[in-house]
């Protein structure tokens, strides 16, 4: 190949190299490693991958490989494909961001609110007990019902999370913020 066509090759692959950089540098609020963001980094520009083709190209051990394809698939930003004919597994990268965004922020979210909601039924419960007790003081009784009254109030957080999550998840969030504006 002569450097009149290698030029705008090399200028492809560096192009491909500032998105991959900075997809991988900031996947970490994805919770993944810098080994999975590399990977999928580098899936995000082609079309699918066997497990051989990403150990090839990222120069990773398989259980290294393994476990990173895993973490991505469990946030949905890595799908494993089907390919006639083929005895491997290929996988391709989640390309559309929103959908991304969606099902990992999601999950999380519903996780927050789910887990502590349940730890405020139960504390509640608790401070319910406390202030019936016949053996509290009123300052124990007034203090239980503060921390009673505190918890009530966040409940309002976590269930306009839930509402959020469902705003997300059904589409509507688009009417507010719409995707396709133009900046």
């Amino acid at each position: 190949m002569s450097e009149s066509t290698e030029r705008p090759n090399v200028q492809i692959e560096e192009a491909k190299d500032k998105v991959m950089g900075a997809i991988a540098e900031t996947m970490d609020l994805y919770g993944v490693t810098p080994a999975a963001a590399n990977l999928y980094a580098t899936m995000y520009f082609e079309d699918q991958m066997t497990l051989d083709e990403m150990r090839t190209e990222l120069g990773m051990s398989k259980p290294s490989m393994s476990t990173s394809v895993r973490k991505l698939q469990e946030i949905e930003m890595v799908k494993k494909t089907f390919t006639r004919g083929s005895r491997k597994h290929t996988y391709a990268a989640e390309k559309n961001f929103f959908r991304s965004f969606m099902a990992f922020y999601c999950q999380m979210w519903e996780r927050e609110a789910k887990m502590n909601l349940s730890a405020i039924e139960e504390a509640q419960e608790d401070f319910v007990d406390v202030m019936k007790d016949a053996d509290s003081t009123p300052d124990v009784v007034a203090k239980a019902k503060k921390f009673y009254d505190q918890l009530e109030e966040s409940k309002t957080y976590y269930y306009w999370l839930h509402d959020l999550v469902e705003s997300i998840r059904s589409g509507k969030i688009f009417e507010f913020l719409p995707k396709d504006r133009q900046r």
